[in-house]
């Protein structure tokens, strides 16, 4: 249940990466979430990565998504994220989720 994954999250994790049904990557401190799922994250940034140039990194900041654009939630390790060289990273950008 993803309500009680960010249940958990709140308590105990300060970074978190959401991909969106729309196949952006935004990664933030979680700061709240509701009932429908909506999430706040603070100090976030999407990843856009590309196969042609490094992962270019969009500033947010306080950002909201809502719960039903939510496509995964998971928990960053900051120690291993810090170390990648994010303009090395060459990915194919994810494609939308189709239903």
């Amino acid at each position: 249940n993803l309500f009680l994954f960010c249940m958990y999250v709140c308590m105990y994790v300060e970074v978190i990466s959401v991909i969106t049904n729309d196949g952006r990557n935004i990664v933030g401190t979680l700061r709240g979430f509701d009932q429908a799922t909506n999430i706040i994250l603070d100090e976030s940034h999407e990843r856009v990565y590309s196969t042609k140039e490094g992962v270019q990194q969009l500033v947010l900041g306080l950002y909201i998504i809502r719960g039903d654009n939510i496509g995964v939630v998971g928990e960053v390790d900051e120690e291993l994220d810090a170390a990648l060289d994010m303009s090395k990273l060459r990915a194919q950008p994810l494609k939308p989720v189709i239903h």
